[in-house]
């Protein structure tokens, strides 16, 4: 288990389509979780940004970009990208930079400003790029990938749309009590089944939609916790970065075919558990220990896919464990308490770390309706592009 860091402060950016630039977001988002960590600007020491690559040059040096708009101190800056997984990375780079001691203090900032509509590649002619490849020769969208999971959820397991509906029920149910989530209203299993199919068998409700919004962190060291007078501050335990060990044997965003391997060869540690597992083993625990999960629900399909790939059930076992209700608010191991993708909209840099804004009030005591009782261990989870798959554990 390598050392701790704690929480010192969190903050956001409500999600939605505001229409404004990504840099006000993430500053807004960054001066509240300095507020909540009671410091000054003048008191960071490093900031890191998580990058988004749909607004321009400002957007690819992230950590820079916030650091200018809160005004220049002279911070140490720094920038990284993994797609669906770059607020993970950014806290992860965040942690070591403490760990080291480099920095006592580290501001970590994601924020997004999306189109409208379906993530598309970036212009230019690009043949040796998978994700510019995809569009050009098969016209996919990301909702493409995610019928495909469904699909082979429904052939191996049994799943059912029905059991889709039912991810979205919970978590609209969730989100409506979240002042940050994007939709707030609650959602019938029929409002489901009625909403337009987008990728058969997937319908628009059980797919997230594109959003802006922003999440940030104050992260230090356990002395400066100590410090600042927070006698028990929520800790983070565990950052996992892992990549596969072996070929890719279904098909992922964004690739058009699997990966080149002997006929027959299984793969020794399937990717995405290995995810979770990582983070349990640094961090001393496991799935019987946590209290809530905060899991990346592009689809409604896809949450249920990353019940099992925590270890909350077996293989094939995610449906029943949500019609048992044990991932609902109330139940043994909820899931997506915030409300999830399902609720907000993914805000591509800021996603991972509003997952541990989430896990952060829940362990604190001050998530209001969608508070877990007792709540003293959580996970977050997700997945970027090109194998980049991050998960944070956080304990109080």
């Amino acid at each position: 288990m390598t050392g701790e860091v704690a929480v010192l402060g969190a903050g956001m950016h409500p999600w939605g389509k505001w229409g404004r630039s990504f840099v006000e977001y993430g500053t807004k988002a960054a001066r509240a979780a300095l507020a909540d960590a009671g410091l000054e600007w003048s008191a960071i020491q490093s900031v890191v940004g998580a990058n988004t690559v749909r607004c321009g040059y400002p957007g690819q040096v992230a950590g820079a970009t916030f650091a200018r708009a809160l005004g220049w101190q002279g911070a140490r800056v720094t920038s990284v990208y993994a797609a669906c997984a770059s607020g993970a990375r950014a806290i992860d780079t965040a942690r070591a930079q403490i760990l080291s001691g480099m920095a006592d203090t580290v501001l970590v900032v994601g924020s997004d400003a999306a189109p409208k509509g379906f993530f598309a590649p970036a212009g230019g002619e690009r043949p040796d790029d998978p994700d510019w490849l995809r569009f050009r020769v098969l016209g996919a969208t990301n909702p493409a990938y995610f019928a495909l999971w469904a699909r082979r959820r429904m052939a191996l397991y049994g799943d059912t749309a029905e059991d889709f509906a039912r991810v979205k029920v919970k978590n609209a149910a969730a989100g409506a009590a979240n002042p940050y989530a994007r939709y707030r209203s609650p959602v019938t299993a029929e409002e489901v089944a009625a909403s337009p199919v987008v990728a058969d068998p997937l319908r628009l409700l059980d797919i997230c939609a594109t959003s802006d919004g922003a999440a940030a962190l104050v992260l230090g060291s356990m002395e400066t916790a100590r410090r600042l007078g927070m006698s028990r501050p929520v800790r983070i335990r565990a950052v996992s970065s892992v990549s596969p060990t072996s070929p890719r044997t279904t098909l992922d965003l964004p690739d058009i075919a699997t990966d080149s391997a002997p006929p027959g060869t299984p793969a020794s540690d399937p990717f995405r558990p290995s995810i979770a597992r990582a983070a349990y083993e640094e961090a001393g625990l496991g799935p019987e220990d946590l209290s809530l999960a905060e899991v990346y629900d592009l689809s409604t399909a896809l949450e249920l896919e990353w019940y099992e790939d925590l270890g909350l059930c077996g293989p094939g076992e995610g449906a029943k464990l949500l019609r048992e209700g044990a991932t609902a608010l109330g139940g043994r191991i909820p899931v997506n308490p915030s409300g999830g993708l399902a609720s907000f909209g993914e805000a591509v840099p800021a996603q991972a770390i509003a997952q541990v804004c989430e896990l952060t009030e829940q362990l604190r005591g001050r998530a209001g309706e969608r508070q877990v009782a007792g709540a003293s261990a959580g996970i977050t989870v997700n997945q970027g592009l090109f194998g980049h798959g991050s998960s944070v554990v956080a304990v109080r």
